[in-house]
């Protein structure tokens, strides 16, 4: 069985739509006025464009530290053969 990447599905901004209108229709059932209906829905894309990026940025970093890492492995090996 294959394992689930819960590090893409956090950061998939389809799921924070859906859970932003999740949470807007539960505040209408409940009968919350508008405006805090939307400062809540902000409040989610928000914090779920915030989390996309440090999870981006974060992949990113770390596939520039193998680049780097490979090179100066790369590197030492072909002075040790000289």
């Amino acid at each position: 069985m294959n394992k689930i990447n819960w590090k893409r599905k956090l950061s998939s901004r389809k799921l924070w739509a859906a859970v932003a209108g999740i949470v807007t229709g539960l505040a209408m059932v409940f009968g919350l006025d508008e405006g805090t209906i939307s400062a809540v829905a902000g409040a989610v894309v928000s914090v779920a464009s915030v989390i996309t990026y440090i999870i981006t940025e974060g992949r990113v970093d770390a596939e520039s530290v193998k680049k780097a890492l490979d090179q100066v492995q790369a590197g030492a090996e072909a002075a040790g053969d000289e």
